[in-house]
């Protein structure tokens, strides 16, 4: 069977940040390709590229250095009317949720969608209904984010970053501010619909409680990946 191709593909990327004397290099020769339906948690201390490279995948920063292609479109010396396009291909997922707090759960998730001229409004609105519904807030379509738990709205958000059916989501540190069962079932829904839709998913996170959904995690240490494992322990204790 042949491999699919990469949704992501990274070579030799290099990152700096600064000018002349102050210049630094944030990120060295990084090589990583993450595919289909693929689940990569990247894990590493604060200060090692983490979110610099999600920033550059992402197409939030420009490329300086190096190739980074996104289903096979190269984000070296992209435009930013090109970057513009690859982002509306690709679902966010911060640590901070992001909503708007004067439109309800449904309007949260409607406003990805709007981003396609092709759908009608009532479409919309059907889609937002239905990907609430799949994250398990049907009763809560119409509540307004203050009404809802931490747990709620980081569902919110993933059903925003879900419901375009995109083919690649970013989430940085989504759990960090759930406690542990709301993490859990947070990581848990996002791993059951990427699979149901072939999406793939780059995580980073400090949570070591939910390294066991990944199909790889890698490790980021200074700047440099260090380390890309194709195996993930399965003896995961989820008594502790």
């Amino acid at each position: 069977m042949m491999r699919q191709e990469p949704v992501i593909a990274i070579k030799n990327l290099n990152h700096y940040y600064g000018k002349g004397t102050l210049k630094k290099q944030i990120l060295f020769d990084i090589n990583l390709e993450i595919y289909p339906g693929e689940i990569v948690i990247m894990t590493g201390p604060s200060g090692s590229g983490k979110t610099t490279l999600l920033s550059l995948i992402g197409g939030l920063r420009s490329v300086q250095e190096g190739s980074l292609k996104f289903l096979g479109v190269e984000l070296f010396g992209a435009s930013q009317n090109k970057l513009v396009q690859i982002r509306r291909n690709i679902g966010y997922i911060f640590q901070a949720h992001n909503l708007l707090g004067f439109l309800t759960a449904t309007q949260n998730v409607q406003m990805a969608v709007e981003l396609n001229d092709n759908i009608s409004q009532s479409e919309a609105i059907a889609k937002s209904e239905a990907m609430l519904g799949a994250v398990g807030l049907q009763e809560r379509i119409n509540y307004y984010p203050d009404n809802l738990s931490g747990g709620q709205k980081q569902r919110i958000a993933i059903a925003r970053a879900l419901v375009n059916s995109p083919p690649l989501v970013l989430a940085d540190e989504p759990t960090a501010a759930l406690d542990k069962q709301s993490g859990r079932d947070v990581v848990e829904i996002m791993q059951s619909l990427a699979k149901e839709q072939g999406t793939s998913i780059l995580l980073v996170t400090h949570d070591n409680r939910i390294l066991d959904i990944a199909d790889r995690i890698v490790e980021m240490e200074d700047g440099l990946l260090a380390r890309d494992s194709q195996s993930v322990v399965t003896s995961y204790d989820t008594t502790s």
